[in-house]
C-alpha cells in the first residue's frame, strides 16, 4: 500500500470516529493531510467527495433527529456561500507563484491560494488549542450569518464544520437535533461545493492535474471515515475532547503553516 494511502486512510478513520457528535473535524484535519500529497485544490475538491459521502452516510443513521426551521435558515446562507467560497478557490488556483525558494535540493512555491488556506487552518487552530474560543457559540439571531460564514470557508478551504457548531450549539435544538441539524446543513455546503469544483474542471478552471489513483484513495478514505463513523456512534461518549482537540489544534497549526510556505 502507498504511503499516501496508509496515512489518509488512517486519518479518515481516526477522526471519523468523533465527528459524529462533535459536528466538524474529518474535512478540517483530513484536507491538509491530502495536501501533504496532492496540489491544494485537488485536495479540497477530493476531501469534499469523502465529507459529502461520510455526510450522507452519518444522514441515514441522524438524518431523522434534523429541526428542518434551522435546516432552511442556516442552509440557504451556506450554499449560497458555499457557492462564492468554491468558486474564488477556482480562480486563485490558477493565479502563478508569488514566490519560490529551495531547500535541501527541493523546490517550494508559496502561492496565493496556499496562503489564504493556510491561514484559515491555523485560524481555525484556535479554536481548539484555545479554551476561551473552543467553547465559542452565537444566539439563535445570528444562525444566518453563521450559515453565511461557515459556508464561504467550507467553499474555499474544506474548514466549515467548527463554526457551523459554534453557531447551532445555542439554537436551542436538543442534542439529537443539533446533531442531525449539523449533519443535514453540512450535506448542502458538500453538494454545492463539489457542484462548483466539478464546473471548475469540466471549465478547466481548475487546472491541477488529478492522479490516476485519486479515485481509489477517495474511495478508500470514504469506507474508513464510514467505519470510523459508525465505531464513533458507540464509542464518542468515551473519548476525553480536551485531549483531542489539543491534538487537532496542533496538527492544525503545524500543517497550516506548513501549506502557506509551500511546504505542504
Amino acid at each position: 500500500m502507498n504511503i499516501e494511502y496508509l496515512i489518509i486512510c488512517i486519518t479518515s478513520f481516526l477522526i471519523s470516529i468523533i465527528t459524529l457528535f462533535s459536528g466538524f473535524g474529518l474535512g478540517t484535519v483530513l484536507m491538509p493531510v491530502f495536501a501533504i500529497f496532492f496540489p491544494l485544490s485537488v485536495a479540497i475538491a477530493s476531501v469534499a467527495v469523502v465529507h459529502l459521502a461520510n455526510n450522507l452516510f452519518k444522514a441515514f443513521l441522524v438524518g431523522k433527529y434534523a429541526k428542518t426551521s434551522v435546516v432552511i435558515k442556516f442552509g440557504i446562507p451556506a450554499a449560497l456561500a458555499a457557492a462564492l467560497g468554491a468558486y474564488l478557490l477556482s480562480f486563485f488556483s490558477n493565479w502563478p507563484p508569488i514566490s519560490s525558494y529551495h531547500l535541501n535540493g527541493l523546490d517550494f512555491k508559496i502561492t496565493i491560494i496556499g496562503i489564504i488556506v493556510g491561514s484559515i487552518v491555523m485560524f481555525s487552530s484556535i479554536f481548539e488549542l484555545v479554551p476561551r474560543f473552543s467553547r465559542l457559540s452565537f444566539d439563535q439571531e445570528y444562525i444566518p450569518l453563521g450559515g453565511a460564514i461557515s459556508g464561504f470557508f467550507g467553499g474555499v478551504s474544506g474548514n466549515q464544520g467548527i463554526l457551523r457548531s459554534a453557531f447551532l450549539i445555542k439554537s436551542g435544538l436538543s442534542k439529537e437535533e443539533f446533531i442531525g441539524t449539523g449533519v443535514l446543513c453540512s450535506i448542502i455546503v458538500d453538494v454545492i461545493r463539489i457542484l462548483v469544483y466539478g464546473w471548475a474542471v469540466y471549465t478547466q478552471k481548475l487546472t491541477e492535474p488529478f492522479s490516476q489513483n485519486m479515485i481509489g484513495i477517495v474511495t478508500a478514505a470514504c469506507i474508513t471515515a464510514f467505519l470510523g463513523s459508525y465505531i464513533g456512534s458507540k464509542l464518542t461518549h468515551k473519548i476525553t475532547f480536551r485531549m483531542l482537540q489539543l491534538i487537532v489544534g496542533s496538527m492544525l497549526l503545524i500543517l497550516g503553516f506548513a501549506i502557506t510556505i509551500g511546504v505542504a
